[in-house]
């Protein structure tokens, strides 16, 4: 369920991310492997609690006690993320390999303004002064669509509408020109307006500077027109994989149909959209076998056993003992 690791700029295999809890370990991440291009835009899209963004985090290194990397390994550029020693991971963070957060409050300082923001995060990697700093910070954010750069960078962040601070936050990612951005879910609280403008920015800066970008999301209609493949989990592990429109076109797994069919159409109108019975286990007590079996209309004895890779073309695979084909 890999690509040719020679073209690949992440190369993440048999990651498992776990937290010690009282009533047990919780196998937030359980064996997942993919690729990444460099250039290409990989969709992570699941129910909350799939996993989705502990990933993200496993791969920025940004996982805290009483959270571990059981196993498993993730490879950027050729080096080794998983067990890099602090130091190197904070010259790597920021620079070569950047991340938007769901909040931008959660990495802006209120009592801060935006031009110290910009500037010491370019200072951070960089050895200039403060003039040649701000021009930079300047230089992003028209990138980004904000009106009167000089003016805004003065302003705080509470000062900033909520699709403002989003760019902003996707301004400070651009500073260093990095080659992986990693985005967890950056417009789900976003209204539908600003949300399409993000993601048409996103889109165009990803293509003009051959970015390689992870889009962590719960709504699969939002990465449809953006990623060129998906990975969908569900309850720690991606369970379906492929180019985007094969996925959508032809979903394999019954957990990808059932979120699919779920979402509002045209024809829809005034009809109770479809729902995917039941609800997720818990990550700390999963039954063995398939994790879905419970909410899936095809579950036999068979999915008492994990199920394996069933490839249904050569870049779409499914794990289920019964894929859509």
């Amino acid at each position: 369920m890999t690509g040719n690791t020679m073209e690949n700029l992440l190369e993440v295999r048999n990651l498992s991310t776990f937290f010690d809890t009282r009533k047990g370990v919780l196998k937030a991440v359980n064996d997942v492997s993919f690729d990444l291009k460099k250039g290409e835009i990989l969709g992570l899209v699941g129910e909350s609690g799939s996993g989705k963004s502990v990933t993200a985090l496993s791969i920025m290194g940004l996982i805290d006690p009483p959270g571990y990397i059981a196993e498993g390994s993730a490879k950027f550029a050729g080096c080794e993320l998983i067990g890099m020693p602090e130091e190197e991971k904070r010259l790597l963070r920021g620079k070569r390999i950047a991340m938007i957060f769901q909040d931008p409050m959660m990495s802006l300082n209120p009592v801060l303004r935006i031009d110290t923001h910009m500037v010491e995060s370019i200072t951070a990697h960089r050895k200039t002064d403060r003039k040649e700093a701000v021009k930079k910070a300047v230089e992003v954010f028209r990138k980004v669509g904000i009106p009167s750069p000089e003016k805004r960078l003065k302003d705080y962040p509470h000062q900033f509408s909520g699709g403002m601070r989003q760019r902003v936050a996707i301004a400070i990612s651009l500073l260093h020109n990095p080659e992986l951005i990693i985005a967890d879910e950056p417009t789900t609280a976003l209204d539908v307006t600003i949300q399409e403008q993000i993601l048409y920015e996103i889109e165009r800066l990803s293509r003009e500077n051959n970015v390689s970008l992870i889009w962590v999301t719960h709504d699969i209609a939002v990465i449809a027109g953006l990623a060129h493949k998906l990975c969908v989990m569900y309850a720690g592990k991606i369970v379906e994989r492929g180019t985007t429109d094969e996925v959508l076109d032809n979903p394999a797994h019954p957990y990808t149909k059932g979120l699919i069919h779920s979402l509002p159409e045209m024809n829809t109108r005034g009809k109770p959209l479809q729902q995917i019975p039941g609800m997720s286990y818990s990550p700390i007590d999963l039954p063995p076998g398939c994790a879905f079996k419970e909410r899936c209309p095809l579950a036999d004895i068979s999915c008492e056993q994990n199920p394996g890779v069933t490839k249904i073309s050569e870049n779409h695979h499914v794990c289920c003992f019964h894929p859509l084909m």
